[in-house]
């Protein structure tokens, strides 16, 4: 058993130290631009007031995300040694003999109870992104996104769990496997429906052919030239106006479904040649598949987190399981258990997730430096005002602290961004782009 453990863990470290060669090794000219980057602290700046705000912000939002993460793990410790969970199970099947019933059931009272527990850093959390004029949403149509959003969590959480507590029932000891599979299928399933079905649910979209056709035309430049197939069916505007003031553009969905969005904040305040080196980082992702690369390194880790989780979770059952009321693996109330553990490992596992995310966000990076080559005028100087603007849209900090850059930043900082457009000239003389033949 210890044997396998190790090999598992080991798999994932593999998977860790191996990012670069998935994303693609470092080139000379690459290597040369980050070197000079590491050296340029003006590429990105603000001005004093600004500087402070950021610099606030950043130190409240470490705040928040340590004593999130922390908050996450301690309440379930208190529900368990409150005996919370076992009451809760105790509740749903006295109320019904039915199992998918009591598991519905079970889920909105534990999952209730935690939102209840998490509303007051939620609440500051709005709160601060008002007091700081990132966010303009009102605090009915916040409170109507947080239902939805826990409804959803509820119902397919609640049809996940029934799943997992049927694997748990099959196999004891190899549940972590057998729930793995139709674990994966649902992330594949989310991910394919999120634009369609969910999304909508929380933003408004149209075809950006549609709002605004002569962006459009620029923007199948970049297209042709990265000799892709992407109709401009499948780019969108978001109206994210109406809640944030940031500026963004994403990449999502699978198959049918993958489409390039930008937010109409992006549109109204960069301009179009910033839009079209935003286009083309997000264009990157697509052509370097990177949401099929995140799919399979999520399968990895949750592959990983299910096997530990579940030896966590019987030791966790065997030294504290009749202090906390629960009987077994199978015991509803073992839920709180898992979460507990899932949460823990979810912690510590955060900056692999995101030293993975950094290497995808750096490979778009260079490619929607070289894409948008020919299409501007000057490829460096319109990527790094594009970072600038991204910055100061979002106040963020010039220098953010090198530790919780590694723990918590799914990109890498605005600065790092700014520095390396600044210096990435690929086709100067005897430099060579990476991703495209001139």
């Amino acid at each position: 058993m210890r044997l396998r453990i190790i090999l598992l863990l080991l798999l994932a470290a593999a998977a860790l130290f191996s990012t670069p060669r998935w994303i693609g090794s470092t080139t000379p000219t690459e290597a040369l631009a980050l070197k000079a980057a590491a050296h340029n602290s003006t590429a990105y700046t603000l001005p004093p007031a600004k500087l402070k705000q950021a610099q606030g912000l950043f130190r409240t939002r470490t705040t928040l995300y340590f004593a999130g993460s922390a908050w996450s793990i301690l309440q379930l410790l208190l529900l368990l040694a409150l005996g919370i969970p076992a009451r809760l199970r105790d509740i749903a099947v006295n109320a019904t003999r039915n199992r998918l019933a009591q598991c519905f059931l079970f889920t909105l009272f534990l999952f209730g109870i935690i939102a209840l527990l998490d509303a007051p850093l939620a609440i500051y959390g709005h709160h601060l992104g008002l007091s700081y004029g990132l966010s303009i949403q009102g605090w009915p149509s916040w409170l109507w996104d947080q239902t939805k959003s826990f409804l959803l969590a509820w119902i397919v959480g609640a049809m996940l769990i029934l799943l997992l507590f049927w694997a748990i029932r099959k196999s004891p000891t190899r549940w972590w496997l057998w729930f793995w599979v139709p674990a994966m299928a649902a992330v594949l399933f989310g991910v394919f429906l999120s634009p369609i079905l969910v999304d909508p649910l929380f933003n408004k979209f149209e075809p950006l052919q549609q709002s605004n056709p002569a962006l459009v035309q620029q923007l199948e430049k970049v297209v042709a030239r990265s000799g892709v197939s992407l109709p401009p069916s499948r780019m969108f505007s978001m109206r994210a106006s109406s809640k944030v003031t940031g500026l963004n553009a994403y990449v999502t969905g699978v198959g049918s479904s993958k489409r390039l969005v930008l937010w109409d904040t992006t549109i109204a305040h960069a301009t179009p040649d910033e839009i079209s080196s935003v286009f083309g980082h997000e264009l990157g992702h697509y052509v370097l598949h990177h949401i099929g690369l995140g799919l399979a390194f999520t399968a990895l880790l949750l592959l990983v987190a299910f096997f530990l989780g579940q030896k966590l979770t019987q030791w966790m059952l065997g030294r504290f399981g009749p202090r906390w009321h629960i009987r077994s693996q199978n015991d509803w109330a073992c839920l709180a258990v898992l979460l507990l553990v899932l949460n823990i490992l979810s912690f510590v596992a955060a900056p692999i997730e995101n030293a993975f995310s950094r290497s995808i966000e750096h490979a778009a990076d260079v490619y929607g430096q070289e894409a948008i080559h020919g299409i501007v005028a000057d490829p460096q100087i319109v990527t790094q005002q594009a970072f600038q603007q991204l910055g100061e849209a979002s106040l963020s900090d010039p220098t953010p602290h090198p530790f919780v850059e590694f723990w918590t930043y799914s990109h890498p900082s605005i600065e790092s961004r700014a520095a390396f457009a600044a210096a990435y000239n690929p086709w100067a003389e005897g430099q060579h782009p990476k991703y495209f033949l001139k």
